[in-house]
């Protein structure tokens, strides 16, 4: 896996101070992307021991409240277990932090895959849906397009239907 950037404390995506990872790569190509750099698999700095040091200790902050993942694309950082080992890794650290994650790909779709479930699995919330310019509502809180969903991930999975989470 590579990424782009680190963000030692992020207010932008996600409510409270929350640290933020944005991963390379991604296939949507969505029209309006506001990563466009983020696209190619090669752009970035590759993922290794240092940087999950690095990040893990900007999470371990208490006034960290949470953790994002954004790119690109999270959900195609499957060429290695790269992504699932860190967050399987902040979620038994930091079992009160809530994991955010944002996905071109649907929900439904997303969770028939073994190789992204393995992902989204220690996710709390999920943002849903490829961007779409058409669609774009600058007022919405954590989204760009009014198709993409903030979903409550343990609920949906409980309950087998789509829960949103209540972003207001």
């Amino acid at each position: 896996m590579k990424y782009s950037l680190m963000r030692k404390f992020d207010v932008t995506n996600g409510p409270g101070i929350r640290s933020t990872i944005f991963v390379s790569g991604c296939t949507h190509n969505c029209e309006g992307c506001f990563n466009e750099d983020l696209q190619s698999f090669d752009y970035g700095t590759e993922w290794d021991l240092k940087a999950e040091k690095e990040f893990i200790s900007f999470v371990e902050n208490p006034v960290v409240v949470g953790v994002n993942i954004l790119g690109g694309e999270p959900l195609q950082q499957t060429m290695d277990d790269s992504l699932g080992n860190l967050l399987e890794k902040l979620k038994t650290k930091f079992p009160d932090k809530s994991i955010w994650l944002w996905t071109g790909d649907t929900f439904e779709d997303a969770i028939l895959n073994e190789k992204k479930f393995k992902i989204i699995q220690y996710c709390d919330v999920i943002i849903d849906g490829k961007f779409e310019l058409e669609n774009r509502n600058i007022k919405l809180k954590y989204r760009g397009s009014k198709n993409q969903r903030v979903i409550d991930v343990l609920k949906s999975l409980e309950t087998g239907t789509i829960v949103t989470f209540d972003v207001d």
